[in-house]
């Protein structure tokens, strides 16, 4: 039990984004790693040329790195936006524009997870129609998902740093992804646990993990107070993802925190390096 006995991957978009995007899984690699997650990296575009899609590849494969999940087009993020498919006008449509690209994608480099963040309430439009055409686009992402062997996530976030996103409770995302596995019938549909942004949220981890691991899919952490590595604050995450193993869950753990103010290299120093490696 403990950290060595969980199968991680990093996220190379909070950590070595010192670094160039195309450099990224390299550096991962020379810290003992070799999977690897992404959020959507051409924030400016759903649609990138070929060209930028074949060297990321190419870098993923150089590096011997395995990509494990990607995130959907989301727009500004890092930054004010948290997702795209719930706002209604172009945003959705740029969703729309991305979600074959990014399976795709993610079919090119053998990645089985695509995570689809909601989006946020927009002033003046009406939440009922915005939970509509979330549910239109995220049943269009699940069959896309289906068509590359993949599963769909679905994420909550924390309300103090994202207070216009709607999903911010277990329920409410495990509430989606119900929703969206009736509507489709495939079942690819799964809850992204992200153990950070639920405890911001005050949520009982423990309970959430007995609840809702069977329905879980990918599996994020960072410590609280901060969203730093694992032992810069007060969760029991060794504890946690002990919990998390014991209920059944046998997937990927994504370390999404941030380094801090010293090198992404140096922030891994709770994990023996002979525990990086995927398995």
């Amino acid at each position: 039990m403990g950290y060595p006995d969980q199968r991680f991957d990093v996220n190379l978009s909070i950590l070595f984004t010192e670094l160039p995007l195309l450099e990224r899984p390299a550096a991962a690699a020379a810290a003992g790693f070799t999977a690897v997650e992404l959020w959507w990296p051409w924030i400016e575009t759903p649609t990138p040329p070929q060209a930028e899609l074949d060297a990321l590849k190419k870098a993923l494969d150089d590096a011997g790195t395995q990509l494990v999940g990607l995130n959907f087009y989301a727009g500004q993020l890092p930054g004010p936006d948290r997702g795209a498919l719930s706002v209604p006008g172009a945003e959705s449509d740029r969703f729309r524009a991305n979600i074959e690209v990014a399976a795709d994608f993610a079919a090119s480099v053998g990645c089985k997870a695509l995570n689809a963040l909601y989006g946020n309430r927009v002033e003046g439009a009406d939440p009922v129609v915005q939970d509509a055409l979330a549910l239109e686009n995220l049943v269009l992402a699940a069959r896309a998902a289906d068509r590359i062997g993949a599963i769909l996530l679905v994420e909550t976030l924390n309300k103090p740093e994202s207070p216009l996103y709607p999903l911010v409770s277990a329920p409410a995302a495990i509430e989606v992804v119900d929703k969206v596995n009736a509507a489709t019938g495939l079942g690819n549909a799964k809850f992204l646990l992200d153990l950070y942004h639920l405890s911001m949220n005050g949520e009982d981890l423990s309970q959430v993990i007995k609840a809702y691991a069977a329905k879980t899919g990918h599996v994020q952490i960072a410590d609280n107070p901060g969203r730093g590595a694992p032992g810069t604050g007060s969760l029991p995450l060794e504890q946690l993802l002990d919990e998390l193993k014991d209920a059944g869950y046998t997937g990927w753990v994504g370390l999404e925190y941030k380094p801090g103010d010293r090198p992404s290299a140096d922030s891994f120093d709770w994990l023996p390096a002979s525990a990086r490696a995927a398995r």
